[in-house]
């Protein structure tokens, strides 16, 4: 992976904040004008630490998606989903998540990559649902409504799908 791009930016009319962010392949750090050089490396290897962490939180990992997944599930399903793997893939462009009940695998598009972890964490306890209800019947979802932010999450989806599809509402 080629280093990391950075840009500090100093404002006289700056005084105390520090912030950073992403632009494209670049981090842009912005600092008060009177700051160290010395106090400028630290800033900046903080600022890009939080960004990092940041990214990771709305990025997670295969392995942070099964995490989750276990954890949803002892939270809404007594710990009676169990996944055997919860991975991101590219090849979904029409749906959200999909699973295999006999394999207990989940397969999330990576569409929702940098969506809120709430609409994400709906994704996952749709599909855990799916491990144990196979159809879309009333059973299926009393199970998923579990998930107290279910009917939000579902709005969310919605509104992301509409947009991107650029239909228009008509009212």
């Amino acid at each position: 992976m080629p280093p990391e791009t950075v840009e500090v930016r100093r404002s006289s009319r700056r005084r105390r904040t520090v912030s950073a962010y992403r632009d494209g392949e670049k981090t842009i750090v912005l600092l008060p004008d009177g700051l160290s050089r010395t106090d400028e490396e630290q800033w900046v290897r903080r600022m890009l630490d939080r960004l990092a962490a940041k990214e990771q939180r709305r990025r997670p990992s295969d392995d942070d998606l099964l995490e989750r997944a276990n954890e949803l599930s002892a939270r809404y399903l007594d710990g009676s989903a169990r996944p055997s793997s919860v991975r991101w893939v590219e090849n979904q462009r029409h749906r959200w998540g999909s699973c295999t009940p006999d394999h207990g695998t989940i397969r999330i598009s990576s569409r929702l990559r940098g969506m809120p972890a709430w609409v994400v964490d709906y994704v996952i306890m749709h599909e855990l649902v799916h491990l144990l209800v196979p159809s879309h019947g009333p059973r299926f979802w009393t199970l998923v409504e579990r998930y107290p932010r279910a009917e939000r999450a579902r709005g969310f989806l919605e509104g992301f799908s509409t947009a991107a599809s650029g239909a228009a509402q008509e009212w």
